[in-house]
């Protein structure tokens, strides 16, 4: 120091001229975080992008404990009151120390130690020289000429390393000790001043040395328990250093891509935390049925905003990092709407139209398509508003073969769902029943669209100006699919009167099953919100009898009637210009007399069904059926049902190979033998009504190993 102290009157020009001021300083400081904001600016989740260090927003000196100000002064400069930015006192003894090789203290005060954090030329070349000694000298007597002695000491607290990847005050005090700066005690204090001059060193040593700074301080009662808590708090450091609330991880690491960032969001943080809340107790009742996860959308039906975004149900899942709003899962029976919706609109069925609901086989390029309720019985002729509401199936296939699968997978890609990358027919028939991959994300915008009289814009989880829309479909379709999905009465025969969709306020709602019970999913607007909820597994495992009404429903409901509390109402929409509302009744009376909604030019007031014999077809075997029999099973064993589309007339019967099997309106198995067959369906007079044929096949026995 002798030599700093001498060669200060024939130093060249300081390096540090060009010292940044306070102001700049604390505005280039990038904590190691970024932060997502609510629409209203609350802080719902933080997401660590800067992993060299771990650097938490900046902390005002008011906000520092008084405990550690003091303590850190006692330790690195005891008299920075007092002096300009260099301890000559300090420097003489520590200059006579070096000639005699005693351990002294040190004589760099907080300014000096300041200008080398902020000197990143100095600390990225490491040099330490004298010169550069001086030079740092002179950069603090520059510093103290611009900087008030609280401005110096805060930039300090803030930049100073401590423990590990931790730097500053508030990682310090959070990453260690679990609180905020402004809570140290003075033994926790003691400790943090003491790791200042050895952040790595070991608790012993951190704790006598805080022992020593206690007894300045007059406080060395508090020296018998600083080694319990030096070990306990600095041999763990925590992974976690800040008690943000984590509500919305998945969108986080979505949107935030720089340190420091804080980036609002359209999020409501309590529509957030209750939705996520809502999810997870629903989840945990059903963890005895292999239920692990969940997913949570709500939109703003105006202009798209999401409000909710839960991607997971956090500790309950094995893979919570697995984001269930984007994540492409079968959309079981939720894709039903936009196809009734396209045949609404093409003038193909109406609301009332006849469908019949019976056993139907279809060839495909793989064999036979058979597609069966979700209920094991049939209902016969249905209208096309009960088979909508009510879920099933077999109608939906029909009207598919009605339409074409590529004209409506062209109609779901204009409905933004961007996953159905192949042709219509790659999905076949099962198309109808959702065998294609979606995300929740877009399920749910869809059936905003549906909401918003069939015009589409995309969401938006940030605060941006309006997009432009584009009318998908058109609203006369929408009104007369969103009129089906909230009638209760049609979905009766399905769900019950009484059900989880069945909201005290106006509201429509889907709910959907994929095949083997793996996704569940539950989607529905009122006039304000959209809600989509997807339950299942991140594994794709099956869950155990769960439907989209028993899992997803319920976790829909609560947080439908949470959105609706209070004042808010929804009343039923209004009819756009061109429907027409009609009473009908049916004939023969398959469903009550109702009112009901038509497009006009297609009104009615009579709806005739079709007669018993233009109804019944052979529905199974389909004509050019190829089966094979199984050589592990016994041949006694092996039976082929013959099954009608429809009920059978009286008199009607099955003739095999010109034999007559017996009557068919009764449940007929055959027994199959290798060969070429025909089948045929004849009426009572014995004339023939329908026939197909079809191939039995004998497969070799496999090998039997020795």
């Amino acid at each position: 120091m002798a030599v700093l102290i001498l060669a200060s009157a024939v130093s060249p020009a300081p390096t540090f001229a060009a010292l940044p001021g306070f102001v700049e300083v604390r505005a280039n400081y990038k904590p190691s975080d970024a932060w997502l904001l609510d629409r209203h600016g609350e802080a719902i989740a933080v997401l660590r992008l800067d992993n060299t260090s771990r650097r938490l927003p900046w902390v005002a000196l008011k906000e520092i404990s008084p405990a550690l100000q003091k303590a850190v002064l006692l330790s690195e400069d005891q008299r920075f009151l007092e002096h300009a930015g260099v301890d000559w006192q300090a420097a003489v003894a520590g200059a006579v120390s070096n000639l005699l090789r005693e351990q002294t203290r040190g004589a760099s005060t907080l300014s000096m130690q300041l200008v080398g954090l902020i000197d990143k030329e100095r600390k990225r070349h490491g040099r330490r020289g004298w010169f550069e000694k001086l030079d740092q000298a002179a950069a603090a007597l520059r510093l103290e000429r611009h900087w008030t002695k609280p401005q110096i000491l805060e930039a300090y607290l803030n930049l100073a390393p401590s423990r590990g990847e931790l730097i500053g005050v508030a990682a310090m005090s959070r990453g260690l000790f679990g609180k905020a700066p402004h809570g140290l005690d003075e033994a926790e204090s003691a400790l943090a001043a003491a790791l200042l001059r050895a952040p790595n060193a070991k608790p012993a040593l951190v704790a006598r040395r805080g022992c020593a700074l206690l007894k300045e301080m007059k406080r060395e009662q508090f020296c018998r328990d600083l080694p319990v808590l030096a070990e306990a708090r600095l041999a763990n450091v925590l992974r976690r250093a800040d008690d943000t609330p984590d509500l919305a991880p998945h969108l986080a690491r979505k949107l935030l891509d720089t340190p420091g960032q804080r980036l609002q969001s359209t999020l409501d943080a309590a529509t957030q935390r209750n939705a996520a809340e809502i999810l997870r107790r629903h989840i945990g009742a059903l963890e005895k049925r292999h239920v692990e996860d969940g997913a949570v959308v709500v939109i703003d039906n105006a202009n798209g905003e999401v409000l909710a975004w839960v991607g997971s149900s956090g500790s309950l899942s094995e893979a919570p990092a697995v984001d269930g709003v984007t994540a492409l899962r079968q959309a079981g029976s939720t894709l039903k709407p936009f196809l009734y919706g396209h045949a609404f609109e093409r003038r193909d069925l109406t609301p009332a139209s006849l469908l019949d609901d019976a056993p139907l086989s279809l060839p495909t390029g793989n064999g036979l398509y058979t597609p069966q309720n979700y209920a094991p019985e049939y209902r016969g002729r249905v209208s096309a508003r009960a088979a909508l509401a009510g879920s099933l199936n077999v109608p939906a296939v029909k009207t598919l073969v009605r339409i074409g699968a590529d004209e409506f997978a062209d109609r779901l890609r204009r409905f933004g769902f961007d996953s159905l990358v192949e042709r219509g027919d790659w999905y076949g028939y099962s198309l109808a029943l959702g065998s294609a991959d979606i995300s929740l994300l877009a399920l749910a915008n869809a059936y905003r669209t549906l909401a918003n009289n069939g015009r589409w814009s995309p969401t938006k989880a940030t605060p941006t100006k309006t997009t432009a829309s584009r009318q998908v479909m058109t609203p006369q379709a929408s009104f007369l699919v969103a009129d089906i999905l909230a009638d209760r009465a049609a979905r009766a025969g399905t769900f019950g009167l009484e059900s989880w969709l069945a909201t005290p306020y106006w509201s429509a709602a889907k709910t959907g099953t994929s095949k083997d019970m793996r996704d569940n999913w539950c989607v529905g607007f009122s006039r304000r919100y959209t809600v989509a909820v997807w339950v299942g597994n991140a594994s794709g495992a099956s869950m155990h009898e769960v439907s989209g009404v028993s899992g997803a429903a319920p976790v829909w409901r609560e947080i439908m009637d949470w959105l609706h509390q209070g004042k808010l109402r929804s009343e039923a929409p209004k009819a756009p210009a061109g429907l027409i509302a009609r009473s009908i009744r049916f004939e023969p009376a398959v469903e009550p007399p109702r009112r009901e909604w038509f497009i006009a030019g297609t009104e009615r007031d009579l709806v005739r069904s079709a007669s018993v014999t233009a109804l019944a077809r052979i529905s199974y075997p389909a004509d050019g059926t190829v089966i094979a029999l199984d050589p592990d099973i016994p041949p006694n064993r092996q039976h082929i049902a013959l099954q009608l589309s429809s009920r059978a007339a009286p008199g009607w019967q099955w003739r095999l190979d010109g034999k007559l099997l017996g009557r068919a309106d009764q449940p007929r198995t055959w027994r199959p033998h290798p060969g070429r067959h025909r089948l045929e369906l004849v009426d009572a007079a014995g004339r023939n009504l329908e026939s197909v044929g079809f191939d039995i096949r004998a497969l070799p026995t496999a090998a039997k190993k020795p």
